[in-house]
């Protein structure tokens, strides 16, 4: 029987890291079973265990791998207006209504803060680089003034995209956003229409 190369592990690893960010923040940590998960990445169950240690471990590396990828968008974005488009985004009804390809804080939140340790130092390690890029953008002189700024607005954008996501009333949830949006706005002193 052939064995695989590195390069296909690897790629087999990617696969499950990346089906499993999209799966959890879609049905939540605890309604994501490993099996659920291995079929969504075209894999048998038996296949979880040569790439991880346990479900915790991929939670916790599905959880870094979404926020460094959160992180590359931000940074990939033009610098003029970035932090402003990434308001508008992140409070947006297509980022509210598809929390599969969204911002992992908001989908996922509650469940990382009562997982591991490991899970919980992986999102401090992912988070804190897009707080501190997000405060160098915004005070490029001294980033560390605009670092409890950043967090105080990150926190207050992640509680809008969740509250307009559990609210039944759709223009109800659409207005939260687009009060979320210029409570953001009035945070950061750019306050536009």
């Amino acid at each position: 029987m052939a064995r695989y190369g590195k390069q296909h592990k690897h790629e087999t690893r990617r696969r499950i890291i990346e089906t499993a960010g999209r799966r959890f923040k879609q049905d939540g940590i605890d309604g994501s079973g490993i099996a659920t998960l291995m079929k969504d990445a075209g894999l048998t169950n038996g296949a979880f265990y040569a790439h991880f240690q346990s479900k915790e471990d991929l939670v916790a590396t599905a959880v870094a791998d979404q926020l460094r990828e959160q992180r590359e968008r931000f940074n990939a974005q033009p610098p003029s207006g970035r932090v402003e488009r990434f308001v508008r985004t992140y409070l947006s009804a297509v980022h509210r209504d598809n929390p599969d390809h969204g911002c992992p804080s908001a989908a996922l939140l509650d469940e990382i803060g009562r997982g591991s340790d490991a899970t919980r130092q992986a999102y401090t390690e992912g988070l804190l680089p897009i707080i501190d890029d997000i405060a160098a953008h915004l005070a490029p002189e001294d980033p560390r003034s605009a670092r409890s700024k950043t967090l105080s607005l990150f926190a207050m954008m992640v509680g809008t995209l969740q509250l307009s996501r559990a609210i039944a009333d759709r223009e109800l949830a659409d207005e939260i956003l687009q009060h979320g949006i210029q409570d953001a706005l009035a945070i950061l002193g750019t306050e536009h229409q």
